[in-house]
């Protein structure tokens, strides 16, 4: 049984514990807070880019691209966000849950993050190019890992690319996605009769084609990976959002059970305390009657 010295180590010990546990809980909250509007805020934009890169590429005639031209998969790259840093619950372990259940064979990894490098090199899995990030994602960190997995699909090294990373959803749920990267494939408007500022021409049949100056691979042909660029960028912030709110939520979780085992304890030391007390008085009057 453990003495009343053993339980004030182990209260100190805890209080300790709760102190680092509660001071990470700030930190994180604050940076979540700013990870959360950013990803909020991209998403219009992103969402708003894709409905017009969707409305141009269906008013156009014999546009092609090599980033949208699609082929059977023998390799498939998988870009995997994960964060740099543990202690946000299983954010993470979800993520890599979902990465376990690929093909080995099939499947090569770009990763971004550390803890996505670890895993792939735990698992024995393939890794095409490994990438980091700041905690203020940047477009040029978005933009590298973009570029290279395009360049992976143009030279026929992968067949198509897809997306694993931890979507927002809000402070306390946050799920693995998977979304497709590569080809972009047929793109379907979103919405009819968008107000584009292109001229809008008649084209045999009654549709409406897009007047593109200087001319229309020109323009989507810089659109195209422009978009891709950005949609990157937006799953960085995704992920940021998900990492800190997580965090902040384990430390949470970690600081109220470190709260209540300091309570426990207590209570276990006072009654503990109070045993001995009552040990000793009852010595005293044993002695007092045996001497009386």
């Amino acid at each position: 049984m453990a003495s009343t010295r053993d339980i004030r180590r182990r209260i100190k010990s805890v209080k300790n514990t709760a102190q680092i546990t509660k001071a990470m809980q700030m930190v994180a909250a604050a940076k979540m807070r700013k990870a959360q509007s950013a990803a909020l805020v991209g998403r219009p934009y992103a969402k708003l880019l894709s409905e017009m890169m969707a409305e141009a590429a269906t008013r156009t005639i014999g546009f092609d691209h090599p980033l949208l031209q699609a082929r059977p998969v023998a390799r498939r790259a998988v870009i995997l966000v994960s964060t740099d840093r543990g202690l946000c619950g299983g954010l993470n372990s979800n993520l890599f849950r979902e990465a376990a259940k690929l093909d080995p064979s099939t499947t090569v990894f770009i990763t971004a993050g550390r803890k996505a490098a670890q895993f792939i090199a735990r698992t024995k899995r393939s890794l095409a190019a490994e990438f980091s990030y700041q905690d203020t994602p940047d477009f040029t960190e978005a933009r590298a890992i973009s570029k290279f997995a395009q360049q992976q699909f143009l030279k026929g090294e992968v067949d198509a690319v897809d997306l694993l990373f931890p979507r927002f959803i809000n402070t306390l749920t946050q799920q693995p996605q998977t979304l497709p990267f590569l080809p972009l494939g047929k793109l379907v408007a979103a919405t009819a009769g968008v107000n584009s500022p292109a001229q809008a021409l008649p084209a045999a049949g009654g549709t409406a084609v897009f007047d593109f100056e200087p001319d229309e691979e020109t323009v989507l042909g810089a659109l195209l990976p422009h978009s891709l660029n950005f949609q990157m960028h937006q799953i960085l912030l995704e992920t940021k959002a998900s990492e800190q709110s997580a965090r902040m939520v384990a430390m949470k979780n970690a600081t109220d059970n470190a709260k209540q085992i300091i309570k426990d304890l207590t209570l276990e030391y006072n009654k503990l305390r109070q045993a001995n007390i009552t040990k000793e008085l009852l010595e005293i009057t044993t002695a007092q009657m045996a001497v009386g």
